[in-house]
């Protein structure tokens, strides 16, 4: 019995269509993997499914009826439940409170909810004790937390956000267990993944999305090869447009990672042993699918987390024990994927973010010399068309686009001799990817070296002089992008 149809969806927002008449079918009692690379519409459909969006065009059919949902909060009455890559638990709550959290009476005995969420737990095998804090927990507890969520609430349909991102393999190989006692049940768990040797030990059938189309529907699992699923999901080797062309020699190395090591709060590694050189003019690509280690990398070469071991150096010098705003002074700039936020200040102006990485010199001691900011900001604005109405209004209601251009161009204004540039045109529309992608290349072409972090397959083709890839932390390819294909750079990617 089919239990979930996604048919003909649509799903549009400002300057991207996510969903292009996507669609899926599920049946009852299976674990149904959805494929695709970053961007395919994965997660977006998913969250058609779940209520967070509605979608324009296209029909939801739950067991033959059709729905369609307000919020999530209908979806979750309807026996849908979605967990998110980014957990949504409270930290200082206990398991049991977060289980029941929004869907137990007002007045509850704490004991009681804590032997309930016990019994459910022992049921499916999701290992935890009701009553300990959240924060104490690992990351794989803390997901058991969330599927437990979804079961106090009877979900019958429950979709997992790329699952095993945060797992160690043990917890992988657990949460593979588990999706298969629940099918047992006749529940339908929905698998979106990248990880093609997890699709071909825990799902029974798979469903390819590329450009927010449907490649292929329903396939059974145990048909495919990984070679086969990784060319489904990027397409066929074809030639990239728009190569970029070299005009200038690579010339000494800019940047240098030797045996870098990162851990996280729980003491993985999230980043393993890691070595890479970039040289002067040169741009190298790092692709991988999202949470292989790629953010951690980045925050640690611009010194925003601390190593565990490894050396980085900016033109010959050891940067690897100093302060972020001190490896800026050596020469290193990044561009972090989280724009606002750790980028730039949403509810700062244009003269205040575009002086945060050389106000030291606008000024004296504490005191800025706030017309010289200013010529400054109105400099970047000018050279980068930057489009900020009021340049002393908060940056907050600026497009995408521009607040990307606001921060490369604060980032460049330094002449650094380094530019680390992760997801840099991300959720930008086409005229703000061909911005920025200019501008990556005229500093290649002034010899700044270039870390080039994306998820954009044609993007890396198209810029990268040399390019690597990540995979649980590791650097696990290096291709020749002019030789490369885009099924080898997929396979490599997900580990096959």
């Amino acid at each position: 019995m089919t239990a979930v149809e996604l048919e003909g969806i649509w799903k549009r927002f400002p300057g991207v269509i996510a969903n292009a008449g996507a669609s899926l079918s599920v049946r009852s009692g299976t674990v149904h993997a959805v494929l695709g690379e970053n961007g395919a519409g994965k997660t977006t459909l998913m969250n058609v499914l779940a209520g967070v969006y509605t979608a324009d065009e296209g029909s939801v059919r739950l067991d033959g009826v059709e729905q369609r949902f307000a919020n999530p909060a209908a979806a979750i009455a309807a026996g849908v439940g979605m967990v998110y890559q980014e957990f949504r638990l409270i930290p200082t709550f206990s398991v049991a409170e977060n289980v029941a959290l929004g869907a137990a009476p007002a007045i509850v005995a704490k004991g009681a909810i804590e032997k309930q969420v016990g019994e459910l737990a022992e049921r499916f095998g999701l290992a935890t004790e009701p009553g300990r804090q959240v924060w104490q927990l690992s990351m794989g507890e803390r997901q058991r937390v969330e599927i437990l969520k979804a079961l106090w609430r009877d979900a019958k349909v429950l979709i997992l956000d790329e699952p095993t991102a945060v797992l160690t393999p043990a917890e992988a190989e657990e949460l593979g267990r588990i999706t298969s006692a629940m099918a047992s049940e006749g529940r339908s768990i929905i698998f979106i993944s990248h990880k093609l040797d997890e699709v071909k030990a825990f799902c029974d059938e798979a469903t390819v999305l590329r450009g927010g189309k449907t490649v292929a529907s329903s396939l059974p699992v145990d048909e495919l090869d990984p070679a086969s699923m990784a060319e489904l999901m990027v397409g066929e080797a074809t030639a990239v447009s728009q190569r970029r062309v070299r005009t200038t020699e690579v010339g000494a190395t800019a940047l240098s990672v030797t045996n870098v090591t990162v851990v996280d709060v729980h003491g993985r590694h999230v980043v393993d042993d890691v070595s890479l050189s970039v040289g002067a003019g040169e741009i190298v690509g790092i692709a991988g699918v999202a949470g292989n280690g790629q953010r951690p990398l980045a925050d640690a070469l611009a010194g925003l987390t601390s190593l565990r071991s490894g050396t980085v150096s900016v033109s010959g010098t050891d940067v690897s024990a100093l302060s972020p705003g001190d490896r800026n002074d050596a020469g290193l700039a990044y561009v972090p994927e989280d724009r606002l936020g750790v980028g730039l200040a949403p509810r700062m102006d244009a003269v205040e973010n575009a002086m945060m990485r050389n106000y030291k010199t606008l000024g004296s001691g504490a005191f800025v010399d706030r017309k010289a900011a200013f010529d400054q900001a109105e400099g970047l604005i000018d050279r980068y068309q930057i489009k900020v109405g009021k340049i002393d209004a908060p940056l907050a209601g600026l497009s995408g686009g521009n607040l990307q251009r606001l921060l490369v161009g604060r980032e460049l204004d330094g002449e650094p001799e380094v530019l680390i540039a992760a997801q840099p045109t991300r959720g930008l529309d086409v005229q703000g990817v061909a911005a920025i992608q200019n501008i990556l290349v005229e500093q290649a072409a002034a010899g700044v070296g270039i870390l080039l972090i994306s998820e954009d397959l044609e993007e890396l083709f198209a810029l990268s002089d040399r390019l690597l890839v990540m995979h649980e932390g590791k650097i696990a390819a290096n291709f020749d992008p002019d030789a490369a294909t885009r099924h080898a750079v997929g396979a490599a990617m997900t580990g096959a």
